[in-house]
């Protein structure tokens, strides 16, 4: 894996996100109340050995970069590595931004090749999932691939959404389309039952979707950038052409928990998911496989006469005499008396407010950040640094499954309520 470098892809700017990516990059959208997406391709990579990454992004990339430079200094804890950002940047030779995927690695590739490795892994700063890639590498190796592309076995329904591979026995892949439907789809069916699933499975999910996470062979990635110029994009250009010009292509498979976390409603999912009980299809409690993130040094948290059930808290949190129910909170979460939390996505604070700074805010009509007293929220993100005051109902009690407000401090993504990150609600306010 010492030859091996990552090129981690931040994404676009985010408007299926919106208005969690409204400040912040993508891959640095807070998860599970203490991490930020970024951490998980990050942490796969440390604990698969490899440890050369860089981090593509054009869009909000400062938060981003604070947190990398806050959370992994490879060359003190994890030997000699590094994690670094690449921002889109405009010279005279390439004056315009990222225009896709493979735009972005070919606007930077002068600096992939200044290192001395053999294979280059290419993956998304967007998916919740768990991988040993130096498996995925091995297998690349091993079939003398030239690209090689994580698959994961879907239904019909869920295929229609990906790109598919249609491969031999063997998993070698002879054909790549893009959001195929009706007969197209139809005619990229494999037996997935040869590449390691249960008969039964195999009828359930037998198409195999391209996770958009690749290892390339150094020239042949090189080649395919340079020839192809006009390529914006693996998926839909790149891998077909490398397809059309002969390159051994090969699949690998990936059957275990992933998400993509493309939109606001999977976000929320993801997140709810975590605390179901007593095994939630992702887990961040793997001691053989850990997901790194910033150390905060935050106190333990505290429930003062709180009610709380099948939920996730973060450290440093405060929580008085409120009933939480499936929800979790990020860290330094401030939650006041008579508070009903339920089906929400607390992201917390990024800072403490002290009961003196809390009660002086109170006498000059403000409001502390939390949630005040005598308030209920169900089935909503409250983004960090949110300020919610006394007596307030967010519920989206009209169903309303979209809606823009921001001049009051809230979008409506999914029939999900999410209040942007800083934004006060009034006393009182009914949502």
């Amino acid at each position: 894996m010492k030859r091996v470098l990552a090129i981690i892809l931040g994404g676009g700017a985010g408007t299926r996100l919106y208005p969690l990516t409204k400040t912040r990059a993508k891959p640095a959208v807070p998860l599970a109340g203490k991490y930020r997406l970024i951490d998980i391709p990050i942490s796969n990579c440390i604990n698969s050995g490899i440890n050369k990454m860089y981090v593509l992004t054009q869009f909000n990339s400062a938060s981003l970069n604070r947190h990398l430079t806050q959370s992994y200094n490879l060359s003190a804890g994890f030997g000699q590595g590094f994690v670094e950002v690449l921002a889109a940047q405009q010279t005279p030779e390439s004056p315009s931004w990222f225009e896709g995927t493979a735009d972005a690695v070919r606007k930077y590739q002068w600096l992939f090749q200044e290192w001395d490795v053999d294979h280059y892994l290419i993956l998304s700063g967007d998916q919740l999932y768990r991988m040993d890639y130096s498996l995925f590498v091995d297998h690349h190796i091993k079939t003398g691939s030239d690209v090689s592309i994580g698959a994961l076995p879907v239904d019909a329904a869920q295929a229609e959404g990906f790109g598919l591979m249609h491969t031999n026995d063997h998993g070698r892949i002879q054909e790549f389309r893009e959001k195929p439907k009706g007969d197209e789809l139809k005619a990229m069916w494999v037996d997935t039952s040869r590449m390691g699933l249960s008969a039964e499975e195999a009828l359930k999910r037998p198409y195999l979707a391209s996770m958009g996470i690749y290892v390339f062979s150094r020239d042949t990635l090189f080649d395919l950038l340079a020839k192809h110029p006009g390529a914006t994009d693996f998926g839909k250009e790149i891998i077909p052409e490398a397809l059309k010009r002969g390159d051994h292509l090969q699949s690998y498979l990936f059957d275990d928990y992933w998400e993509d976390i493309g939109t606001i409603g999977a976000f929320y999912e993801a997140n709810m998911a975590l605390t179901d009980q007593p095994n939630p299809a992702f887990s961040f409690y793997d001691e053989k496989f850990p997901i790194y993130t910033r150390p905060r040094y935050l106190p333990p948290s505290k429930l003062l006469d709180a009610q709380v059930t099948q939920s996730i808290v973060g450290e440093g949190s405060m929580l008085k005499a409120c009933s939480i129910h499936h929800c979790v909170l990020g860290v330094r979460t401030r939650v006041e008396d008579e508070v009903v939390l339920q089906d929400t996505l607390v992201m917390g604070n990024d800072f403490f407010e002290s009961s003196e700074e809390r009660a002086v805010l109170r006498e000059r009509g403000g409001t502390p950040v939390g949630v005040g007293r005598g308030t209920t929220v169900k089935r909503a993100i409250l983004d960090k640094n949110v300020r919610i005051g006394q007596d307030v109902s967010i519920v989206n009690k009209d169903r309303v499954e979209e809606a823009d407000r921001p001049e009051l401090g809230f979008y409506i993504r999914n029939g999900i309520v999410v209040i942007v990150k800083n934004g006060t609600i009034a006393d009182g306010t009914v949502i």
